[in-house]
């Protein structure tokens, strides 16, 4: 790996014991989620149960090929990711141990593949983050296909080298296909202002310095939360009615064959996805949806039923093609 992992540890009080699994573990989980989301129901999983966590930090793809390396030896219990891409590497992969009916009925089907080896714990919207004072509702794209014309040359920004771009780049191509996808990319290449990473693409739309910015949503709502100060002169446009860049991407989890915790693990990922671990999303400051049966979201956010997002199978997004793309546009 390019990246070293980084590793925290989830608190455990001597003579803890709430469950059969008290003295059991610690588990590893392989995180490719946000570091503070993963640490969040690492640690009310601990206190619900007793069972220490170890998270070890890396990047979805990053972390994907390295399960792959590491095969039937991986120290790893769970897999966590931020897109379901890497989720599908490692499941193509056989690594995956079936999850039970118990697991999967806490998340409805279209947040989890129909092979039921994964789940959804989480997920994020495509936006269109734009400055008040260059756009209105009147002048704001209404395709994200627009964005690849001639009249939005140098007038918005995106961070193409990160899983999160390329996710959305591979639902572009399940859902136009592939000559469409790379005449958006190549209309990409030649209007877009690369930047690397979502929170500088939401800055430059702040700054003035472009007119809007193609991000997740959770980005934009942190930073209202917080100071403001890569947000204030934005606002957030969906393009709905199941445009690509209404997209929804699944964070995903999954317990690996190689678990030597199968029992633990498996609890870790029945939290994650029960009441008590989804309301971690609604009560946190992650701003990812919940997709737990019946869960609600943080209030600040539009409900993800509302949004129009596509619905696209999340084993089909092919983020392998979508990189080949990329390159042959230039943008990577």
């Amino acid at each position: 790996m390019t990246k070293r992992f980084f590793v925290l540890f989830s608190a455990l009080a001597l003579g803890f014991s709430f469950s059969a699994f008290a003295q059991e573990g610690p588990i590893t989980v392989y995180n490719a989620q946000h570091e503070t989301l993963a640490q969040e129901w690492a640690t009310a999983f601990t206190e619900e149960t007793g069972i220490p966590v170890i998270v070890r930090q890396g990047a979805d793809l990053e972390v994907a090929n390295q399960i792959l390396q590491e095969g039937a030896n991986s120290p790893a219990d769970v897999f966590l990711t931020e897109n379901s891409p890497g989720m599908v590497l490692v499941d193509n992969a056989g690594l995956f141990e079936p999850l039970p009916a118990d697991i999967l009925d806490q998340v409805p089907p279209q947040f989890r593949p129909a092979d039921g080896n994964w789940t959804g714990i989480a997920a994020r919207s495509t936006v269109f983050a734009y400055n008040v004072d260059a756009l209105d509702e009147a002048t704001l794209p209404k395709t994200m296909a627009e964005l690849a014309q001639p009249e939005w040359q140098g007038r918005w920004a995106a961070s193409p080298s990160g899983a999160d771009f390329q996710a959305i780049v591979a639902a572009y191509l399940v859902l136009k296909g592939e000559e469409a996808t790379l005449d958006w990319l190549q209309g990409m290449a030649a209007n877009a202002v690369i930047v690397r990473g979502n929170r500088t693409a939401l800055a430059a739309a702040n700054n003035g310095e472009v007119d809007g910015a193609l991000i997740y949503h959770y980005y934009w709502f942190g930073d209202q939360a917080g100071t403001k100060e890569s947000s204030v002169h934005t606002k957030l446009h969906y393009f709905g009615g199941g445009d690509p860049g209404a997209f929804v991407s699944i964070s995903g989890g999954g317990v690996l064959k190689s678990s030597q915790h199968k029992e633990e693990a498996l609890a870790f990922l029945r939290f994650i996805t029960s009441a008590k671990g989804q309301d971690v999303l609604r009560d946190g400051a992650s701003f990812e949806y919940a997709v737990g049966v019946g869960r609600e979201s943080n209030a600040a956010l539009p409900p993800l039923a509302e949004l129009g997002a596509p619905e696209i199978d999340p084993t089909e997004l092919d983020t392998a093609k979508a990189a080949a793309l990329m390159t042959e546009a230039g943008l990577l």
